[in-house]
């Protein structure tokens, strides 16, 4: 399949962005002001809207998401490990500086900031040494009042119902401030994580015929705990010094319940099965940095970081013939993982001509993960209490810490053209080493050269091409190391570790297209993207026998990924809504893998075959009144995960959100909202075979379907 056809590009992009006349989108009100690839939204352009909080103001400025990475394309990203260090830190800044969080980074502060500290928000789409970090996108950078004094105090209360009727408060509050030289944010919350999962699960025999079913009630009452600090002291024009601080906490014990009918014996008999699986996980994170200008306008810039997550996990199974009866454990675990992060970024930046820039700079980071799993089965033998009172399993590398030290020298060149033109280029020089300690005994070293290129080319104020070229190393999951839980399949409880996991690496090529329509009518961005990936981490066979089959996950191969990706972001003036703005996005990807596990090609996970979303706002003016809809679903419906000896189907989920707010009594803010409003159920089809996949004996089908139901939400929000 190939995704684009270059004879419908040129279509596709120019009816994208001129289409639509000029004068459709004539505004009212205070203007945002574009200058030099900047467009920058003055506090008073966001009076109208009486925003509580900076994340108000920013879902009125269209295009936000981009800026914001909300992306379906970035989340693929996340999913494989994100980007290392503090080099591909968040694309968003508070008065011109990123805060030195990973956890604790500014994406999570937008909340929890009252709009009335904002003087200003800017969209920046160029590049420059002035910034805080590689503008790869839009970045925003939000800038906040200067005063002597200044303080102002939100707070936001609320309750969740969810599909059971349970009903589970919510809250936050936050303090934003300046005393002199000092200014602070700090802030609490707490917020249910609490989930309910109906699954019917139907297993078919190969001739279609019935075989079992299993109904499936899984209750997670899960509470959020976290606390937030930030602080910034700047004694003078020259120095700065800033301390973040985190501290979050999670007890999400869960329950299962799972009702069996067999149909096997040509009788239906029914038996039970539940779970109990307590857990308790915490996070705490200390950042900061310092920066001190000098007076030829150089800059020293310090920054560090020092994150820790820890997280435990029980589980317990039972079986009984029916309710009441005496329950027989049959299965228990213990897994327990500790994820620890030290980072430490120094770095120069001068000036080398009006229209250069060069930093030069060094990076060094410590992880560690520590991992450990404990199973107990009914076996034949003495059970020991430290396994459930089980027999212990002789599990091999079910222990495990792992570290990796990492040391990069980069440099980074701003060159700024012409009025039209900046180029920003920078190589990265990587060394590491991983060692892994425990059951298993293993330490290599890698070492990358990453350049990047980053052409901006301003055809005028509101068109903009953008080019990229560089080299992509994903950051390693080294729980992938050791033996873990298997939370995919439930009649596979563990995933063999490999110590001999190396990083996926990638050449990645982008052409961005970004179009702001006149007088603040909306943008329209279009994306061509393609990756050479390398040592793609998938499933590989370590099957100690044809008849003992056994995968883990490992590094693949080659293939490569290509797609487009085109955003809009429009305010309806032409049908007289200035104030109403509609978005859409629509992701179209295609990928490719030679599999020797499974014998054929496939996709490359996750790039699937893409997405598509809408959304709607309209802030209906004089009445304090705001609504609309969020719609997000997948285009492959059969997006395949395969194993060594099944596949999974994976169905496309969707979502539907719909919201209503209203500014009224005290100056307080009300907001109604209801998610998965059409109760969309996830569809997952999985296929088990005789020995090998690729040779094809088929064994089972088990469908599922599973819902979590209608979930309401009520706010109140207000700051003082």
């Amino acid at each position: 399949m190939h995704v684009i056809s270059s004879r419908f590009l040129p279509s596709i992009v120019f009816s994208s962005i001129f289409w639509l006349p000029n004068y459709l989108f004539a505004q009212s009100g205070n203007e945002p002001v574009t200058d030099d690839s900047t467009v920058t939204y003055p506090s008073s352009y966001f009076s109208q809207f009486a925003p509580v909080s900076v994340r108000d103001m920013l879902d009125r400025i269209p295009g936000i998401d981009l800026a914001l990475g909300n992306g379906n394309d970035v989340r693929a990203e996340r999913f494989l490990g994100g980007t290392r260090g503090l080099g591909g830190s968040s694309q968003i800044l508070i008065d011109g500086k990123r805060l030195a969080g990973k956890e604790n980074e500014a994406r999570n502060q937008l909340s929890r900031i009252a709009a009335a500290e904002v003087q200003y928000i800017e969209i920046v789409r160029g590049t420059s040494s002035e910034l805080d970090v590689q503008n790869s996108g839009q970045l925003i950078n939000i800038v906040l009042r200067e005063a002597q004094t200044r303080s102002s105090l939100s707070a936001e209360v609320g309750v969740r119902r969810f599909q059971d009727s349970s009903i589970k408060p919510e809250g936050t509050l936050s303090m934003t401030g300046q005393r002199g030289a000092l200014s602070y944010q700090v802030s609490a919350n707490t917020s249910p994580g609490y989930r309910i999962e109906d699954t019917f699960e139907l297993s078919l025999n190969p001739d279609l015929s019935f075989n079992e079913t299993v109904e499936l009630e899984r209750i997670t009452d899960r509470t959020n705990y976290n606390f937030n600090s930030n602080l910034t002291y700047e004694p003078s024009s020259e120095n700065r010094f800033a301390l973040n601080l985190l501290y979050s906490e999670q007890d999400p014990p869960t329950k299962l319940l799972r009702t069996f009918t067999d149909f096997s014996t040509g009788l239906a008999s029914i038996s039970y099965e539940r779970e109990d699986n307590p857990s308790r996980a915490n996070n705490w994170e200390i950042g900061g940095d310092y920066e001190h200008v000098f007076g030829n306008g150089a800059k020293y810039k310090l920054l560090f970081i020092v994150n820790d997550r820890k997280q435990d996990s029980t589980r317990e199974r039972f079986e009984f013939l029916s309710p009441g009866d005496l329950e027989f454990k049959n299965l228990f675990i213990v897994n327990g993982s500790r994820y620890r992060d030290k980072i430490l970024r120094t770095s120069y930046t001068q000036n080398v001509t009006p229209a250069q820039g060069l930093e030069l700079g060094l990076e060094v980071a410590q992880t560690t993960q520590d991992s450990s799993l404990r199973i107990g089965l009914p076996l034949a033998g003495e059970g020991s209490p430290g396994f459930g009172g089980l027999v212990a399993v002789d599990l091999p590398n079910a222990f495990a810490t792992v570290e990796e030290i990492r040391y990069e020298a980069f440099a980074i060149h701003n060159w700024r053209i012409n009025a039209r033109m900046s180029l920003e280029s920078s190589l990265i020089a990587e060394y590491s080493r991983i060692e892994q300690t425990g059951d298993v005994d293993n330490a290599r070293h890698f070492d990358f050269l990453k350049p990047k290129v980053d052409f901006r080319y301003d055809i005028n104020n509101s068109f903009q091409m953008h080019l990229t070229i560089e080299k992509f190393v994903s950051q390693l999951r080294f729980a992938d190391f050791s033996a873990a839980t298997n939370l995919m399949d439930e009649d596979q409880d563990t995933i063999a570790g490999n110590p001999e996991l190396i990083q996926e690496e990638s050449w990645r090529y982008n052409v961005n297209l970004d179009y702001r329509l006149p007088n603040d009518g909306g943008v329209v961005n279009v994306r061509l993207f393609y990756f050479d990936v390398e040592n793609h981490i998938g499933r590989i066979d370590i099957s100690p026998s044809p008849t003992k089959l056994k995968s883990t996950n490992g590094n693949v191969g080659d293939g490569s990924v290509s797609g487009l990706n085109l955003n809009t972001s429009i305010r309806l003036g032409m049908v007289g809504l200035p104030s109403a703005l509609l978005t859409a996005g629509f992701l179209v990807q295609n990928s490719r893998i030679d599999d020797a596990l499974i014998g054929k090609m496939r996709k490359v996970v996750p790039y699937d075959r893409g997405s598509f979303n809408f959304g709607f706002r309209h802030d209906m003016s004089g009445s304090g009144i705001n609504y609309g809809f969020n719609y997000r679903s997948g285009i492959d419906g059969n997006r395949p995960l395969y194993d060594i000896d099944n596949v999974l189907f994976m169905g496309s989920p969707s979502n539907l959100t719909v919201f209503a707010e209203k500014q009224g009594f005290a100056g307080l803010t009300y907001r109604f909202e209801a998610i998965n409003v059409f109760n969309y159920k996830q569809k997952q089809e999985r296929r088990r075979f005789s020995g090998y996949l690729r040779d094809d004996v088929l064994k089972e089908i088990e469908r599922f379907s599973t819902s979590d139901g209608i979930r309401f939400t009520f706010k109140v929000r207000g700051t003082f």
